[in-house]
């Protein structure tokens, strides 16, 4: 795929996820197969105001391009001038959150909550484009809710105001998560516009990533959820696009081994106590489906320094090999 003049190889991305798609996990995904990273949602105001906090979420490293950092907000000027700030951290991309579902980011105007007012989010997109000379995409939802499927006037209008490619996610608002996501919607928007169009929603493994190209035409696919925990998505997916071939799921050692080494990544981008912290969650997801899981679960939720994760780890091939 190329949105504008940024090659993207491979077939599919990781998902901008607060609090989980951090630089740890985005250097793991691209070293496994992703093929594009966006970080983690950013407030426009946050950064026009210059929030430390906001800051460190736009941070790119060499080894993690092509990537885009992505702002949220509903005010065209705003928008622009942070898009203009975060280009002091060398983007390939900006990326524009009119998708997030999260009540603290609609509740104030952003996020899925501008897709009630579509011409905001032109308006929006043509400040941004006006002020970068970097690509600039737009990540959406089917609507707000049932009653307002309008993804598809929505990806019109932002492609009339320079939207170089689009991210499709086929759920409204209202569905966050569940049930099925509706990938006839990104189809018909795939068949509607010109530029990239990126699918997003219930690609769960190799298989699903096939059908997914298959069903809707997408340029690409987007991974969120179904890689915590799971980084093989990745490798997986380019296997079998690439030559029809199905990878084993990883054995034991790979897993753990994989797990360990993310979260000593993680303590080394934010210290030991606050990488810990974060670990947590990760170690859980590392173990979905593992025999045992919810004791190794249940310690995970415990952990406080790398010794601990290493008796855990210790006590998982334990409890897997017996």
């Amino acid at each position: 795929m190329k949105i504008r003049d940024v090659n993207i190889n491979g077939f599919a991305a990781l998902a901008p996820m607060a609090g989980v798609a951090d630089r740890a996990f985005r250097l793991l995904c691209r070293e496994l197969g992703a093929g594009y990273v966006i970080g983690e949602m950013a407030s426009s105001k946050g950064l026009t105001m210059s929030d430390k906090k906001t800051a460190l979420l736009l941070s790119v490293s060499e080894k993690e391009r092509p990537m885009a950092v992505q702002l949220f907000g509903n005010q065209p000027e705003v928008m622009a001038e942070s898009a203009v700030k975060a280009l002091a951290y060398k983007p390939d991309i900006i990326d524009i959150n009119m998708g997030c579902p999260a009540p603290k980011v609609t509740s104030n105007g952003g996020g899925s909550a501008l897709m009630k007012e579509p011409m905001l989010c032109g308006q929006i997109v043509r400040a941004v484009k006006a002020a970068v000379d970097v690509p600039v995409t737009v990540k959406i939802r089917k609507g707000w809710d049932e009653n307002s499927i309008n993804a598809m006037e929505i990806a019109l209008i932002c492609e009339a105001n320079g939207a170089d490619a689009i991210t499709i996610h086929g759920r409204t608002r209202q569905q966050m998560y569940a049930p099925s996501a509706d990938w006839e919607i990104i189809r018909r928007i795939k068949e509607a516009v010109s530029i990239p169009v990126i699918g997003n929603g219930d690609v769960t493994s190799a298989l699903t990533a096939k059908a997914m190209y298959e069903q809707t035409g997408c340029d690409y696919i987007m991974i969120g959820r179904a890689a915590l925990g799971n980084p093989w998505i990745f490798p997986q997916i380019n296997a079998l696009l690439e030559r029809g071939e199905l990878l084993p799921e990883p054995d034991l050692n790979e897993r753990l081994n994989t797990m360990r080494r993310h979260i000593a990544s993680i303590c080394k981008e934010k210290g030991e106590r606050n990488g810990m912290r974060e670990a947590r969650k990760h170690a859980a997801w590392y173990f979905k489906g593992m025999r045992g899981a919810a004791a190794l679960r249940e310690q995970a939720g415990k952990l406080t320094q790398l010794s601990d994760l290493d008796i855990l780890i210790h006590t998982a091939q334990s409890i897997i090999v017996k």
